[in-house]
């Protein structure tokens, strides 16, 4: 399972909560061989990212806990579930919300995520530093792609893929 995200602008948007049926085909053009524009993959990291912006597992309200598990389903079941929107005013508040690198680091907490069942549970402990960078590399991605979805006036399609 990654974490999939895709900023989409308000007028596709608007089409596609129109026309739920057609989310799966505009997040997996070209017959599944394609990906779409300004979307990113954060592998596996999604569930500890979620973790240490949020201090929990679950899914949670407030910015930070929307990050990663937010908005609202839209569309069919992807595998994983549907996909989920966030709304443009949502995505400008979590992009302001977002804390920075050193923060995220200093969050870090591998025994306590591998008890709460942080996906995957297994790499926390064992790989220590390692599973921190690879978290950190992630976040930096979501972040950049966060502030320019926010700074182009974009939703955002989150899904589990």
């Amino acid at each position: 399972m990654a974490g999939c995200f895709a900023a989409v602008d308000t007028k596709t948007l608007a089409e596609l909560e129109a026309d739920p049926g057609r989310i799966e085909g505009y997040l997996y053009p070209d017959n599944g061989d394609g990906d779409p524009d300004n979307s990113i993959d954060v592998d596996k990291a999604w569930h500890g990212i979620h973790y240490l912006l949020h201090g929990s597992a679950d899914p949670g309200d407030g910015p930070l806990g929307q990050a990663i598990l937010g908005g609202e389903p839209i569309g069919d079941d992807m595998g994983y579930g549907p996909a989920r929107l966030l709304r443009a005013e949502r995505v400008r508040t979590i992009a302001d919300a977002l804390i920075d690198v050193s923060e995220l680091r200093a969050r870090y907490a591998p025994q306590a995520m591998e008890a709460a069942g942080v996906y995957p549970d297994s790499i926390w402990v064992r790989d220590g530093d390692e599973a921190l960078d690879y978290l950190l590399e992630h976040y930096r991605e979501l972040l950049q792609f966060y502030r320019d979805a926010a700074g182009r006036g974009d939703g955002v399609l989150l899904w589990i893929c």
